[in-house]
């Protein structure tokens, strides 16, 4: 389990075929300070194995599943990623529940600077994440956790777009902009996305039909 506060600005440093997946060499020092054989680094939001190491790299490989759902196959030499180790349990709980566990991938918007220096983004919201994310709740892009700064909803105008099911905006201090990949993302930018394990779970709560939906009173959309 992750928290969602990025501890290091990797580099990757090689990315090589092996059969249909990735084996990726990522230059990083801080979070290898107490790394195993097998341990867990969040790259990108992504939950990715340590399988060799030196005093200044890990290496992880990627399997087709995760290249599928996430960005990691878009990942080439040169590219700023987002590491986090996993929470120690006498850690500080510093952001939310993040699994690693990456639900789809969106794109940005549109980037706006605001006059303190700090930038509000602006992504697509997908389909199947819709309802998950809210005004002020919590999210993960490309391991990072944000708060949600607001919601929109689709325009007329932009009906059959990328972004005609609606958008989602957050706010990044100029700090965040500094010590992660957001202070290079521009509109057209991929990134991961992971919604907060509590929507996730009601999400599919609804869907297996476990929690009753009200039915409209008199005088409510589709009550009598």
């Amino acid at each position: 389990m992750f928290t969602g506060i990025v501890e290091e600005l990797g580099t990757v440093r090689s990315v090589d075929a092996v059969g249909d997946g990735r084996r990726l060499v990522v230059g990083a020092t801080t979070v290898l300070d107490d790394v195993t054989l097998g341990a867990s680094i969040s790259v990108n939001g992504c939950c990715l194995t340590v399988i060799e190491w030196g005093d200044d790299w890990f290496a992880v490989d990627a399997v087709p599943e995760t290249l599928d759902r996430t960005t990691v196959g878009d990942l080439t030499t040169d590219d700023p990623v987002n590491l986090e180790r996993p929470l120690a349990a006498d850690g500080r709980f510093g952001g939310h529940v993040v699994q690693g566990h990456v639900d789809t991938v969106t794109e940005v918007v549109a980037v706006t600077d605001q006059s303190d220096g700090s930038r509000r983004l602006t992504f697509r919201l997908p389909d199947d994440l819709a309802g998950q994310i809210v005004e002020k709740g919590s999210i993960t892009l490309d391991g990072a956790s944000l708060t949600v700064a607001s919601v929109g909803a689709p325009s007329e105008a932009q009906s059959g777009s990328p972004s005609a099911a609606g958008t989602f905006d957050v706010a990044l201090i100029p700090h965040t902009l500094e010590v992660t990949t957001f202070g290079g993302r521009s509109p057209g930018d991929r990134c991961n996305v992971e919604a907060d394990v509590i929507a996730r779970y009601v999400a599919g709560l609804l869907a297996a039909g476990r929690i009753p939906v009200p039915e409209p009173g008199p005088g409510e959309k589709g009550g009598g």
